[in-house]
């Protein structure tokens, strides 16, 4: 069974660096055989799925609404739910490892989540949005004891998908 990596992260406009680091983590993911798993809509979902695809990666896009077509033109495999955000569960649920780049409040549900879930979860520092909140936070006094152990910083795109793959720990085998 392939290892199913999720990337989270800010669904709007992103910008052009982080365009830059999304892609190359879902080129990375694709390189690695890994199955892409994000919200399938735009901004860091849309880049992760198009580096996916470059390298022929497999892409699933879980949708908050009930439309197929709102899905990116990356999306292999498009599930749309109907569920607004709590599609999030579905997202965290499907990874066998989550990486966050940039984002906001979803992505900081997906976080919290995967921790209560006991998902491994890899912030790409210097993406910005709750991706850097954690990494600031993760790396000075201010240390969330809960957090030190579930949460791992990368600081390229690189690492991250190489922390993504080292820190799974399958249930299903």
């Amino acid at each position: 069974m392939p290892i199913q990596i999720g990337v989270i992260g800010a669904g709007g406009e992103i910008s052009d660096d982080v365009k830059i680091q999304a892609e190359e983590v879902g080129r990375l993911i694709a390189k690695k055989n890994g199955v892409l798993i994000n919200g399938g809509l735009g901004g860091v979902m849309e880049y992760t799925a198009k580096g996916a695809k470059g390298k022929n990666g497999l892409t699933v896009g879980i949708l908050q609404s009930d439309n197929k077509s709102d899905a990116n033109q990356y999306i292999d495999i498009v599930i749309p739910t109907h569920m607004g955000y709590s599609r999030n569960t579905i997202v965290v649920l499907a990874s066998d490892s989550l990486i966050a780049i940039n984002g906001s409040t979803g992505t900081l549900s997906e976080i919290a989540m995967a921790m209560n879930y006991k998902i491994p979860v890899i912030v790409l520092k210097g993406s910005g949005g709750v991706a850097d909140m954690f990494s600031e936070i993760h790396e000075s006094d201010r240390a969330l004891p809960w957090s030190k152990d579930k949460i791992k910083i990368a600081n390229t795109p690189e690492e991250a998908v190489d922390l993504a793959m080292k820190s799974i720990k399958r249930k299903r085998e």
